[in-house]
């Protein structure tokens, strides 16, 4: 449904020229930025014409979605009023700020976890359906450069009477900080085993609203609210990588830009490296390898001196991604090189931060193997996938089975197709084990690779293996 304006709408036909988008490409970029959110829409040229020439206004999420599609295209958020329809339904810019002063973080994390529920319980699948705009990497610009200015709040004592409502004890003390440790502790383990879309990970938004939230608004001490703030952060930020896991790329962008906010207040800056650490793996993701290196090399600067050997190698690892999609295979080259060498480093009895247990030489491996398939070369993707591929699975399946595809794809480029198929089955069969759109993504990429060899049996049966997958995230 839509209403009408007075006249054309001439800023969204000038900004659609701008972007280079057609009528019917914006109407086919709606229809898939509405799937992704468990819309179906049925836009065509026809109706992008009626808003721009007539001054129609579509209904519900359509005018965020048309913003959205706009700022892909274009690499930046678009507002509403930049095409000519402020005055749609509003849709909150929630989660998107990064203040400076501690007050306002606390109101603008808490005002993220509500928000999110509430669009649950108003029934719309989720308020991601219509929060305005999409991913857009130039949205952590002004928190990374806000955290390396100054990574520490001075103080972040809450005092009484400042709290009123809140729901949670008059004065938060460790005892209701160990428990939302606790909280991230268990969540990380099921993530890793089931995925994030998997029902108990997905319990992660309800705590942060009704365990976290009411804590940030009590009173505490300057001591027990770093502490709360870092197990704040935690939590946070697996909500965002949860997020991102499932494909919502929005959410987990704004769950992330508060994680480091959080972790800013905490003073803790290796937790805000990891936090941006994360934010890089997003952007690398999406395809901005550019901006992947700026937040990777962010994590980096600030935590020199601080981190431990072992997260630094981690925060290399993922500047050598970042360079791997960017295609530049020196400078990836060097970061692995690098990574290692502090991985090396690294002693048992170091006091490696409790969020980085996932991480040693085989996670060091698979990430070289992915830099190397960007890079297309399939003999290293061999080498440290097999390496990759050799610790127990039980506890990282997720990452078994993103290990599997990338193998799969290396044996393709080496020309083994057998050994690729068989190496897609078992891929397969991880990922209908667990909900990770991530992994799914992986799978679609593997089939569309092996198209060239449609005819063969061993590409048809594992396509057929594959077919419940896609149709359960189509």
């Amino acid at each position: 449904m839509s209403r009408e304006q007075r006249g054309p709408n001439e800023k969204l036909g000038a900004v659609l020229a701008l972007a280079g988008i057609s009528n019917a490409g914006l109407a086919r970029r709606v229809n898939d930025l509405g799937a992704q959110r468990g819309l179906t829409l049925r836009y065509d040229k026809t109706s992008v014409a009626r808003w721009v020439s007539k001054g129609m206004v579509p209904q519900g999420a359509a005018p965020h979605l048309i913003a959205a599609a706009i700022g892909q295209k274009l690499g930046r958020p678009v507002p509403l009023h930049e095409i000519g329809l402020a005055d749609a339904d509003p849709a909150p810019e929630v989660g998107l700020a990064f203040p400076r002063d501690v007050a306002q973080a606390v109101r603008s994390a808490t005002e993220l976890y509500r928000l999110d529920l509430a669009g649950r319980r108003a029934g719309s699948g989720g308020i991601w359906q219509s929060l305005a705009g999409s991913f857009a990497v130039s949205a952590y610009a002004t928190p990374a450069s806000r955290w390396l200015i100054t990574p520490a709040d001075s103080s972040v004592a809450r005092e009484p009477g400042s709290a009123e409502d809140s729901g949670a004890p008059i004065k938060v003390g460790h005892s209701d900080v160990q428990k939302l440790r606790e909280a991230a502790e268990d969540a990380r383990r099921w993530d890793s085993k089931y995925g994030g879309g998997d029902w108990r990970s997905s319990m992660v938004p309800e705590c942060l609203r009704v365990e976290a939230a009411p804590l940030l608004l009590a009173s505490y001490s300057d001591e027990v609210g770093r502490a709360l703030f870092g197990a704040s952060a935690e939590l946070t930020r697996l909500a965002g990588w949860m997020a991102f896991d499932t494909g919502q790329q929005e959410a987990a962008q704004r769950y992330y830009i508060q994680a480091l906010r959080l972790a800013r207040a905490a003073a803790d800056v290796p937790l805000g490296g990891y936090v941006l650490a994360s934010m890089s793996l997003q952007a690398t993701y999406r395809g901005f390898g550019d901006e992947g290196v700026d937040l990777a090399q962010a994590a980096l600067e600030r935590n020199r001196g601080l981190a431990t050997a072992r997260t630094m190698s981690f925060f290399r690892l993922v500047e050598a991604r970042a360079h791997a999609r960017a295609g530049d295979a020196q400078a990836a080259g060097a970061a692995l090189k690098a990574s290692e060498g502090w991985l090396e480093r690294s002693r048992e009895g170091d006091s490696d931060p409790s969020w980085l247990g996932f991480y040693g030489y085989d996670r060091f491996a698979a990430d070289a193997a992915e830099c190397y398939r960007d890079l297309k070369l399939p003999r290293q993707v061999r080498r440290f996938t097999e390496q990759a591929l050799s610790k127990p699975t039980e506890e990282f399946v997720r990452s078994h089975g993103l290990r599997l595809v990338v193998s799969a794809v290396a044996e393709l480029e080496s020309g083994n197709l057998d050994a690729a198929c068989e190496q897609g089955v078992r891929a397969v069969e991880v990922a209908g084990r667990i909900s990770s759109a991530r992994t799914t993504e992986y799978v679609k990429d593997l089939l569309h690779r092996l198209e060239p060899y449609g005819d063969e049996p061993r590409v048809v049966e594992l396509r057929e293996r594959a077919r419940p997958l896609l149709m359960t995230t189509a």
